[in-house]
């Protein structure tokens, strides 16, 4: 699967765009939409073009982290988990609850309550967290395709 276009224009929104290397409130220096990794440092500037690059060749990794997985059954599903993976890493939802819930044919109150816990970034509560975290809640069980 493929992340979708509303799911793109989603996390652009989630993720905002830094055209200077900056460090997110977790510490993580982050640039573009929401690009981490080594090849970030102190100070680095990009155009809005290269954001987008980046954005793309990030996402086709997680895409396939995601696609791995094997349990996204719908365009909501991938989406969601996609969102979730380009926040917190595959890792993380590789050792999560959420993951074994959705495994197990959790239901939907169960499933949207274990997207809903992950919301804290170096040690506090974040309503930019909270709205991503509802918003993948409601997507992982939308059926639309675009």
């Amino acid at each position: 699967m493929k992340t979708s276009e509303i799911m793109k224009t989603q996390l652009k929104t989630f993720e905002g765009l830094l055209l200077v290397a900056t460090e997110d409130v977790g510490g993580v220096l982050t640039i573009g939409y929401g690009h981490t990794g080594k090849d970030v440092s102190v100070g680095d500037r990009i155009s809005e073009y290269w954001a987008e690059e980046l954005l793309m060749r990030d996402l086709e990794k997680v895409e396939s982290q995601v696609n791995r997985l094997g349990v996204a059954r719908t365009q909501g599903q991938f989406d969601a988990l996609v969102s979730f993976v380009f926040n917190l890493g595959i890792g993380r939802l590789l050792h999560s609850t959420l993951l074994r819930v959705i495994r197990n044919g959790g239901s939907k109150s169960q499933i949207q309550r274990e997207f809903k816990k992950w919301v804290y970034a170096g040690g506090k509560r974040l309503r930019g967290l909270e709205k991503r975290r509802e918003w993948e809640a409601r997507r992982f069980f939308e059926t639309t395709t675009d």
